[in-house]
């Protein structure tokens, strides 16, 4: 019981809606303010009503009146009040102002409803329009705009100018709503006034305060609505205040002086508030005072009643339409002389273009699809005349409507966009009214296998007007909700809608990110252009692809007439490199077809890409794919030349560029040698090794068969081992074996041998191999291992017994020298050996050049002379004289003969110079290597 008790307190307003903190506007005693519907964010305007402004101390009842006198006068004010309220919910009409939650009685006594939104009544806007024409002065120019309190908190401005179309269109509106009272209703409103005139979101006029309405006498339409009784609504009481009271300066005569209850009262009203409209003040040209006395010597008086001859008592010119046709039948003595509502509304004031549009577009539900068809198309041709406030508030919401309509959507939308081009306020409205209905109408569905022809059309009026689009939303509106509907028209079956969706991108990218034209839009594009088998979708992809790379969208049309389209300078590309190269490419390289309207628009992105692209890319991906495409069979020579043009291009640009980073290479590394053919990698020196080692030259030949024949050389030839060794004459000029007399020698090249040599040619190799080492500054070498010199030079070492022996000690005779075969040193002696090569190589002087014998050495040479053992024989090793490398073999020990040539194996007699020396029998241990694989360790 508490909480029903609890709950008969609680206002449902209150609890359902949210309110404004100010109220927006006043009208007569009620408060407006703005709302909105919590659960579905409806807008309504909420009457609030204080049942404190009766009191005295607020306003409202004076004198000394008793208690009860004044608690009656209150429960009628409530009474009347609450009538108005509860009229509305009886009476549905366009010109009916709309119910939506019924009147109700708050917790302090006052009353509250809820109607459709409005923007203020017509009194409140003529007098926000007087005080902005004050505010002006004298030949100032007014606001068209009132500042106001917004629902938030906020602040909004509203057009409160009133011209000429807009008055003719709201009492047309007026006359429609009279109609319907008094041959549909039945009713009087008996009031009508500025205070009772609505004027809603839509700038439509809207009749209201419906306090004083009564049915109509001899009236057989069935009414709830009690009647008025005359005598008490034309006494005026001091106690209430004015707004609650009958207005007489808007009465007819027919009550104040007939006491008759007519519908013709209500069009005497009607003429009294048009000359309103153009007062200054905007007040009724009769002053009454609320005095019924004062009204009935008004109306005695030809000089103070509102007649033709008196410009009706306005202080500013009235139309002459009105002046002529209309208040002289609206503001009449007799009701008979009147016109009524109907005949109202076909008077001659009325009868002009617009006037006539705004009526059939508050009556264009009832026409046929033809007839909307054909206002549609010729609404364009008057839409310039229209004010922009008609514009915004009347004509674009009311075709608005009609776009549920899939027959007449394109032509609405031609009608809508329009629109938004003339407005200076297009942006908001286009916001607030067009985007919610294009989302309804145009959001994706599941695909179905029926076209919707009315629907392809107004999409493809969306394309046509995109500039306008994109120029009255923002990017993020345009990405939530005119992004899909681009989807939609670029992923159609129907081929003229991908078409125009392609050509729409050079407009479309600048309202979108980075991040959405990469990952939204592309893809769809790219998907597209993939899959169709249209040469003509072909060409407007790889248009596409030019805009995304950066380029323009001014290239000729060569596929679908020549219709103009929008250029857009080339700027940044809207797609970043990595995209570019690794998607667009691909789809490029995919292409079958040789059209040649392909090949050249693909050429068009192989020219945007060519100025993103990294070298390497072109050098590696692009051209191949351009030369591909260059020789196609259909391309003729205009065509073949612009290929052949750009891939110049993009090779010269790969030329530059690595050209320049080679320089740039050169100029920072550090030359390390002077003789470039030193790294000449390709240089083995095999040349040296094979005519050092096969012993097929013909000098060579030549001594194996005196060898083996035992015949004397021809020439004057020292059996002496010591001849042309240590002892040779430096003057003489070298004779290098191995080499022909017509071979140019090749000291500086180093040779090489898998076998061993005999020892005349080692010999012979020694020497060029020292050469070469002395020479290599000057004369260009092979580098063939790490070393700077190759070990190929070093000659066959026999090891010296005896630990810390060096080069410079007799050769022990303990070991044989075979010159058929090469002795390799043990593997304990090799760092001794290594200990000779080191002190030999500190006596070269690499500075100065070799100097040869005249006589190279036989192969076969006798040992020295044995020494005398007092004779200290020590040889002095020079570069000049010798014919051995500085591994060579020391000089003999001072021992007797015998056991030197014992040592050798060999005849020491020099008498017989066919003696052939017998090779040594003394094998190598089977451990021990052979070759140039003793030096392994050297490598």
């Amino acid at each position: 019981m508490f909480s029903s008790a609890l709950k008969s307190f609680t206002s449902n307003i209150s609890a359902n809606y949210t309110l404004s903190p100010n109220p927006v506007s006043t009208s007569g005693p009620w408060k407006i303010f703005d709302a909105k519907k919590k659960n579905t964010g409806k807008d309504v305007s909420v009457f609030s009503f204080d049942r404190k402004s009766l009191d005295p101390q607020s306003g409202g009842l004076g004198g000394r009146s008793g208690a009860a006198s004044i608690k009656k006068a209150h429960e009628e004010v409530i009474e009347r009040l609450k009538k108005e309220a509860s009229s509305l919910a009886r009476l549905r009409h366009p010109n009916i102002l709309e119910l939506a939650e019924p009147v109700e009685e708050t917790r302090n006594g006052g009353l509250m409803f809820a109607t459709e939104p409005v923007t203020a009544s017509l009194a409140g806007l003529l007098r926000e329009k007087e005080e902005q024409e004050r505010a002006g002065g004298i030949g100032g120019r007014t606001s068209r705009y009132v500042v106001e309190e917004a629902q938030g908190g906020g602040r909004r401005r509203r057009e409160i100018e009133i011209d000429e179309l807009e008055i003719q269109k709201g009492l047309l509106q007026i006359g429609k709503g009279l109609e319907f009272l008094h041959e549909s209703a039945g009713l009087v409103h008996a009031n009508l006034t500025p205070e009772a005139i609505y004027i809603n979101a839509k700038s439509d006029w809207k009749i209201s305060g419906l306090g004083f309405s009564t049915p109509l006498e001899n009236s057989n339409t069935a009414t709830s609505i009690v009647p008025i009784s005359l005598a008490e609504v034309l006494n005026y009481d001091p106690r209430l205040p004015r707004s609650v009271q009958l207005n007489l300066d808007f009465t007819s005569p027919d009550f104040v002086l007939d006491s008759n209850i007519t519908p013709a009262a209500d069009l005497f009203s009607l003429g009294l508030l048009i000359v309103a409209l153009y007062n200054c003040p905007h007040t009724s040209p009769l002053q009454t005072s609320s005095s019924a006395s004062n009204y009935r010597r008004l109306i005695d008086s030809s000089s103070s009643t509102p007649s033709q001859s008196n410009n009706y008592l306005s202080a500013k010119p009235i139309p002459k339409e009105l002046v002529s046709s209309v208040l002289p039948r609206l503001i009449a003595r007799r009701p008979a002389q009147r016109l009524t509502a109907r005949e109202f509304q076909t008077s001659q004031y009325f009868d002009n273009i617009l006037v006539s549009t705004i009526r059939w577009l508050d009556s264009l539900p009832a026409h046929t699809p033809n007839e909307k068809a054909q206002f549609m198309r010729g609404l364009p041709r008057v839409l310039g005349q229209f004010p922009k406030s008609i514009l915004d508030r009347k004509v674009l919401p009311a075709i608005l409507e009609e776009m549920k309509d899939r027959e007449l959507l394109s032509l609405v939308l031609l009608n809508v966009f329009q629109i938004i081009k003339m407005m200076p306020s297009g942006r908001r409205a286009f916001t607030e009214k067009v985007i919610p209905r294009l989302r309804e109408v145009f959001a994706p569905t599941k695909a179905t296998t029926e076209r919707d022809t009315g629907k392809e059309a107004g999409l493809m009026v969306v394309l046509e007007n995109i500039a306008i689009v994109t120029g009255n939303c923002s990017g993020k509106e345009f990405k939530d909700d005119i992004l899909p509907i681009i989807h939609t028209a670029i992923e159609s079956p129907t081929h003229s809608l991908v078409d125009k969706s392609m050509r729409c991108l050079s407009a479309i990218l600048p309202v979108l990110d980075f991040s959405t034209i990469k990952n939204e839009l592309f893809p769809v594009v790219a998907n597209v252009f993939s899959k169709t088998s249209s040469l003509g979708i072909k060409v407007r992809g790889l248009e596409a692809f030019v805009i995304l790379c950066g380029g323009g969208s001014d290239e000729p049309d060569t596929t679908f007439g020549d219709d103009k389209r929008s250029k857009k300078a080339a700027g940044s590309a809207a797609l970043d490199k990595y995209t570019i190269q690794e998607k667009v490419i691909p789809l490029l390289k995919a292409i079958k077809t040789k059209e040649p309207a392909v090949m050249m628009a693909a050429l068009s992105v192989f020219q945007q890409v060519g100025k993103i692209a990294d070298s390497d890319f072109l050098a590696m991906d692009v051209l191949p794919v351009l030369w591909s495409f260059s020789l196609g069979p259909l391309l003729n020579l205009q065509q073949f030349r612009e290929y052949m043009s750009l891939i110049k291009s993009i090779s010269s640009k790969i030329e530059e560029e690595q050209t320049k980073k080679l320089e740039e290479l050169s100029s920072n590394s550090v030359t390390t040698s002077t003789n470039p053919q030193r790294n000449d990698i390709m240089s083995f020196g095999a040349e040296g090794f094979l005519s050092g080692s096969n012993g097929l030259s013909n000098g060579e030949a030549g001594d194996f068969e005196r060898l083996v024949l035992g015949k004397h050389s021809s020439g004057p030839q020292s059996d002496d081992m010591l001849s042309g060794g240590w002892n040779a004459s430096s003057s003489s000029k070298p004779q290098i074996r191995g080499m022909s007399s017509h071979q140019d020698p090749h000291p500086g090249t180093p040779v090489f041998s898998w076998s061993t040599p005999s020892a005349g040619a080692a010999t012979s190799n020694n020497t060029n191999a020292m050469a070469g080492a002395l020479s290599s500054q000057t004369q260009p070498a092979s580098r063939a291992i790490t070393p700077d010199q190759s070990l190929s030079i070093f000659p066959t070492l026999a090891p010296a017994s005896g630990a810390g022996s060096s080069l410079a000690q007799p050769l022990q005779p303990t070991n044989s020298i075979s010159p058929w075969s090469t002795s390799i040193p043990p593997s304990s002696t090799t760092s001794h050996t290594m200990n000779g090569m080191s002190g030999s190589m500190a006596n070269i002087k690499l500075n100065q050049p070799l100097q040869l014998p005249s006589q190279a050495p036989s192969g076969f040479r006798i040992p020295p002379p044995p020494l005398s053992s007092n004779s200290s024989y020590q040889p002095q090793l020079s570069t000049a004289h010798t014919t051995f490398s500085a591994f060579n073999i020391p000089p003999p020990p001072a021992r007797p003969q015998p056991r030197y040539g014992a040592a050798l194996g060999a005849s020491t007699s020099s008498s017989n110079p066919g003696a052939q020396i017998k090779p040594s029998t003394t094998q190598p241990n089977a451990s021990q290597k052979q070759g140039l694989d003793a030096f392994e360790s050297l490598l």
